[in-house]
């Protein structure tokens, strides 16, 4: 694995362990659980790693994290699988198709632009400004959800606080002082990730995600790699490489609900 790739999935290992409200150590990866938000998918999964060097164990076969998933998230209504490796996610799909999952495959991408000088300036937002923002968000893509299950994926944001030592919530706002495009910004160890990128469906198309991306990618300069994770199958990427970012890898995540 090249030395760049490894430190960004050693990055998200790291963060998403140090969020969880538990971890449990399995054959070939681990699993993340929370029981505070036991509905959330990204807090309560089985994350398999890449394959080591020759001469460590082999991953384990498709049937195996099958297994380890219905057992390690048996108190949970769904089944979530990362598997953050190209070849090893392709080659379980087939498998996990027939046993009823959807499948995606995620883009990481890194910056090879230039830091932006003098950039806008992008708002640092507290967790009571963000949550209202965050229902009204969840609201309008979950529109028959009710309003514990909102509540639940509007909070389990405070959660991310514990997983890099920077962790910070921005905005961008509109000339009504709303606040019209958010992201994350997560820093650790000398990398940093852009994550949840998210522009209201009122203020899009007027420029907010590039003014937030560019002063995130000001704030971000010294770290090395800054990195996404994108969908591979969706029209953001394209957008992210307008602003310098390129394709570094795919992974790949596993649904059942």
């Amino acid at each position: 694995m090249p030395p760049e790739l490894a430190r960004i999935i050693a990055f998200e290992h790291g963060f998403a362990r140090r969020r969880a409200g538990r971890v449990v150590e399995v054959p070939g990866g681990f699993a993340v659980l929370n029981d505070r938000y036991p509905g959330s998918y990204d807090d309560n999964r089985l994350i398999v790693r890449p394959p080591g060097p020759p001469g460590t164990p082999a991953a384990p076969p498709a049937g195996e994290v099958l297994r380890v998933a219905d057992e390690v998230l048996a108190s949970r209504a769904h089944r979530y699988v990362c598997v953050d490796d190209d070849t090893l996610g392709a080659a379980y799909a087939p498998a996990f198709a027939a046993a009823g999952y959807t499948h995606d495959v995620n883009l990481i991408m890194v910056f090879r632009g230039t830091p932006p000088v003098d950039p806008p300036a992008a708002d640092h937002l507290t967790l009571e400004e963000l949550l209202p923002v965050l229902r009204h968000d969840w609201r309008e893509l979950l529109p028959d959800a009710g309003e514990s299950v909102v509540e639940g994926l509007a909070r389990r944001v405070a959660e991310r606080l514990r997983g890099a030592d920077v962790v910070q919530f921005r905005g961008v706002r509109d000339a009504d002082g709303r606040i019209a495009a958010r992201a994350d910004l997560y820093a650790h160890d000398g990398v940093a990730q852009i994550e949840s990128v998210h522009t209201g469906t009122r203020h899009r198309g007027r420029g907010h995600a590039r003014t937030l991306m560019t002063a995130l990618l000001a704030d971000a300069a010294g770290n090395d790699p800054i990195f996404l994770v994108a969908d591979d199958a969706d029209w953001p990427k394209d957008f992210y490489r307008r602003l310098g970012f390129e394709p570094l890898a795919r992974t790949h995540s596993f649904l059942r609900t």
